[in-house]
């Protein structure tokens, strides 16, 4: 073996490995402390274009659940207001039967009257004022003309209209009008009717209604187990493996600290040549 002072070969190719060394313990120790294993492109551009992608996914799907949830929230409340107002139906077409009946004088029918009209009243004022969130849903105001879209997912092809404003129209709206009357026996039975179509609608819009509700439940329900999958897949590309890293690092330790040893063993070995100057 040659003996050179100029250039020192071995304790070069240590610092090499030196470097090397120290940057592998640097990613272990930055892995361990942020608990990503992709912290920047440098470490993996491929894993980073995908996470990037996946998280954008995630965070859509994410917002989807909430919608699907903001939107059954309030086709349960439009279902409430004409679930009572399916209730006050019934008890006019009480009073309209109640009044076309021939035993009931003038005055027992002007008093049924003012009781129906006090319910065609208030029919009107759940159709005006039933709101969510700020906005009226019954009235035809919701939405585009009435027609509201429920965006359940991460694509802009997953989304679903549903058409609140029936009740603003129909039999619904001509059940309120003061031409429907039951102070007479002729009126009464065209009351009857009338409230027989109303109530036909509001079970027709509440079928819908409920139909789309369910559909609102299984979309939240499949964009929660998606998003799901895709965190538990980002995960595997993203985070750090503590137990593989944990052990990178004890590695690099000791290749570091075996590297500095050889590296003063290598800086002494000029010395050996001043030794056979002596």
């Amino acid at each position: 073996m040659s003996s050179v002072i100029n250039t020192n070969l071995p304790a070069l190719r240590i610092q090499q490995a030196l470097a090397s060394n120290h940057r592998a313990l640097e990613t272990a120790m930055g892995r361990l402390t942020t608990g990503q294993r992709v912290r920047s492109a440098t470490d993996d551009a491929a894993g980073m274009a995908v996470g990037n992608r996946l998280a954008s996914r995630i965070r859509g799907l994410d917002m989807a659940v909430r919608n699907a949830n903001d939107g059954l929230s309030l086709l349960q409340t439009a279902d409430s207001a004409t679930q009572e107002m399916t209730a006050m139906l019934w008890r006019m077409k009480e009073l309209a039967i109640q009044s076309a009946n021939d035993t009931n004088s003038q005055s027992d029918r002007d008093a049924l009257h003012t009781e129906f009209e006090a319910l065609q009243t208030q029919l009107g004022a759940i159709v005006t004022n039933t709101e969510w969130n700020g906005s009226k849903i019954l009235n035809g105001e919701a939405g585009a003309s009435g027609l509201v879209k429920f965006q359940v997912g991460a694509s802009s092809n997953d989304s679903f209209s549903v058409d609140l404003s029936s009740l603003d129209t129909g039999s619904v709206h001509d059940v309120m009008q003061s031409t429907v009357l039951i102070s007479s026996q002729s009126d009464a039975i065209s009351a009857l009717i009338e409230i027989d179509d109303a109530l036909t609608q509001l079970s027709s819009s509440r079928s819908t209604w409920g139909a789309a509700s369910n559909r609102l439940v299984h979309a939240a329900d499949n964009a929660l187990n998606v998003s799901l999958n895709s965190n538990a897949s980002r995960s595997r590309i993203m985070d750090a493996d503590y137990a593989q890293t944990t052990a990178d690092m004890a590695r690099a330790l000791i290749l570091d600290q075996a590297g500095t040893a050889m590296l003063s063993q290598a800086n002494h070995r000029p010395m050996l040549v001043l030794a056979l100057l002596r």
